[in-house]
């Protein structure tokens, strides 16, 4: 499911307070920049910790680092020292006339901009479409690739579900040791293929290695129900492993789980995870189980240390 970003603001709304921050004259940091707004924006310690999909950078500190980017494109902010921004001239001027908000129509007014924007063309041999953003638009470069992956991603994750739906018991139950080793769980391919299937004892479909040298064991149940999994087969589950004085399973489905399931399972003392068929196949793209990649894109920056005299 892809994430909502709703509460945090859009690097063109980020723009004019960043330059007020900056508008003492002072050199600063982005880090400090970005501690002050955050307050100003009244942002959660959840909000300001949410990151890209990439799970490199917080949202936030991408849309301040675009906003001052495309500020510094513009001949509003420089930076005097490596890691550090100032405002300009210009940028002093501009607050002066007590702007409403800046956006990207009003960045056009600047020559270094225009020029900025041209170079992007020419390199690009067209247009680009990060940068030649409307006027209205909330998305950083970083922002539209997410969204970009995050539907490529639920598309794959729903077609995936459909093939795994139309597959025999068997292949499932093959599937579902190909990802549990994948995991790291199982030992090796050979045990945990020898473990799936064998039990049958009161809804246990297998027993795997919670690691390679066996120190503990998981109960699995792995099958396609056609509707939701109710409470009643949660029970039976957690009574078969009370059978065995077994302390953890999971159950695997391609469905659902009922709300009756999930809570059952989160008030017992037998640790179960329930794996419904959406966190089935977000897992095996996770761990490239039955997917390959098709292509891959390096997303690159300043090397600085490289600039540093010797």
């Amino acid at each position: 499911m892809a994430q909502k970003f709703m509460s945090i603001p859009d690097f063109q709304t980020v723009m004019l307070p960043l330059l007020k921050v900056a508008s003492d004259g002072q050199e600063r940091s982005i880090r400090s920049a970005i501690e002050i707004l955050g307050r100003d924006f009244s942002l959660s310690e959840l909000e300001l910790d949410q990151l890209l999909p990439s799970g490199t950078v917080s949202i936030f500190t991408s849309r301040v680092g675009w906003a001052r980017a495309y500020l510094k494109q513009a001949g509003l902010l420089d930076s005097p020292k490596r890691g550090l921004f100032r405002i300009t001239t210009d940028g002093s001027a501009l607050l002066l006339e007590k702007p409403q908000k800046i956006n990207m129509k009003l960045l056009e007014r600047y020559e270094a901009y225009r020029a900025f924007k041209a170079r992007s063309r020419t390199s690009q041999g067209g247009p680009s479409p990060l940068l030649e953003l409307p006027e209205d638009s909330q998305k950083t470069p970083e922002d539209a690739l997410a969204a970009a992956y995050q539907t490529l991603r639920a598309n794959l994750e729903s077609d995936l579900l459909e093939q795994i739906k139309a597959s025999s018991p068997a292949f499932f139950e093959r599937l579902v040791i190909d990802l549990l080793v994948a995991m790291g769980y199982g030992g090796s391919r050979q045990d945990a293929g020898r473990a799936i299937g064998r039990s049958g004892d009161g809804g246990i479909d297998g027993i795997i290695k919670e690691d390679k040298l066996g120190l503990d064991v998981i109960y699995v149940q792995a099958k396609k129900w056609e509707g939701s999994v109710g409470r009643p087969e949660i029970q039976k589950f957690a009574g078969a492993l009370q059978g065995q004085r077994a302390h953890k399973g999971v159950v695997i489905t391609t469905s659902s789980f009922t709300r009756d399931a999930l809570e059952f399972a989160n008030t017992i003392n037998t640790k179960i995870i329930l794996i419904d068929g959406a966190q089935l196949t977000s897992m095996m793209v996770d761990h490239n189980v039955a997917v390959a990649p098709m292509s891959v894109y390096e997303i690159k920056k300043i090397d600085l240390d490289y600039f540093e005299p010797s």
